[in-house]
């Protein structure tokens, strides 16, 4: 009688045992898929940091070397002398540091204002209204976004230079570069603000509605403080295209070098040659040139993610 008893009471006996096992033999095999995890995480950051040691190494090195020699974190003499020279008069055009940032802060601040205003205008028609020729101008729209901007150079030359207001020229003006370039970003703004919108409920909407809210206070007051994350994405790469224009504003802006902007000035900067390219004066160039947009960045690091998370996702 005792025997059943005692061979029934053993498996639960065994099975906390066996339990821990399985427990103790699962650890290290997470411990060693997290530190593969860790170190590609860590081959990943050295190829993105090493490029930017090697920008601020030649920033410091006073030699100002025909070509780069490698790699020194801290070079012999380092200073600041090229930081120096390149905000007082970065090329031979009497065009200082502060002058071409103000024109490119210009045509930024323009691109990126345009393409959120306009862009979640249209965005919101799409998203919302139902009109005749709605889903042909959505395909127009996806058209344009896939011609190259380089492809529009031409016509839009052409036809700004046609517009002239006594002796102001739209094409030959930072007004027309912010407009040229705006034409190719509204696209992209268009569509990432669509999918946006169209993850925001209607119920909302209706809601505010049967509280008597019209058509421009439900979008100003409900649409727009829920589109926060992907006006800020929008926003972020309008004042990116601006700031780092480079195509239109060389082919437009050919008479006052005091219209011209950072990177045309960074451009202009690169000799026939290597050896003709003065290399640390062009690196603290290329770093002031890229720290404002780091900035803006991180201020706008929060809203860039979730909105291109949420607007990519359900576009």
């Amino acid at each position: 009688m005792t025997s059943p008893a005692i061979a029934t009471a053993a498996p639960p006996r065994a099975q906390p045992v066996a339990a821990a096992r399985l427990v103790h033999g699962g650890g290290p095999l997470r411990l060693r898929r997290q530190l593969i995890l860790q170190l590609i995480c860590a081959l990943i950051a050295l190829t993105v940091i090493f490029p930017i040691l090697w920008i601020f190494s030649m920033a410091l090195d006073p030699r100002n070397l025909s070509r780069p020699d490698g790699l020194n974190l801290i070079p012999p003499g380092a200073s600041l002398d090229a930081f120096a020279k390149v905000i007082a008069q970065p090329t031979l055009n009497p065009v200082s540091f502060i002058q071409l940032a103000e024109n490119s802060l210009f045509i930024a601040v323009l691109i990126s204002a345009a393409s959120v205003t306009i862009g979640m205008m249209a965005a919101y028609a799409f998203s919302r209204l139902q009109f005749r020729g709605r889903e042909a101008l959505m395909i127009a729209v996806l058209a344009v976004l896939m011609l190259p901007a380089v492809a529009t150079i031409a016509p839009l030359f052409v036809s700004m230079n046609k517009i002239q207001i006594g002796t102001f020229n739209l094409r030959n003006s930072l007004i027309g570069v912010a407009l040229a370039v705006t034409s190719g970003v509204l696209p992209f703004a268009i569509w990432n603000m669509k999918g946006y919108l169209d993850t925001i409920p209607r119920d909302l909407e209706e809601a505010a509605a049967v509280d008597g809210a019209n058509k421009l206070q439900i979008f100003l007051r409900i649409i727009v403080p829920l589109a926060t994350p992907v006006l800020a994405v929008t926003a972020f790469f309008g004042f990116v295209a601006g700031w780092t224009e480079f195509y239109f504003s060389w082919m437009f802006l050919t008479s006052n070098p005091k219209n011209y902007t950072l990177a045309m000035a960074l451009n202009g900067m690169v000799g026939q040659y290597s050896s003709s390219t003065p290399w640390s004066e062009f690196a603290a160039f290329s770093i002031l040139v890229a720290l404002p947009v780091s900035l803006v960045y991180l201020l706008l690091q929060r809203y860039i993610i979730s909105g291109l998370a949420i607007g990519g996702v359900k576009g």
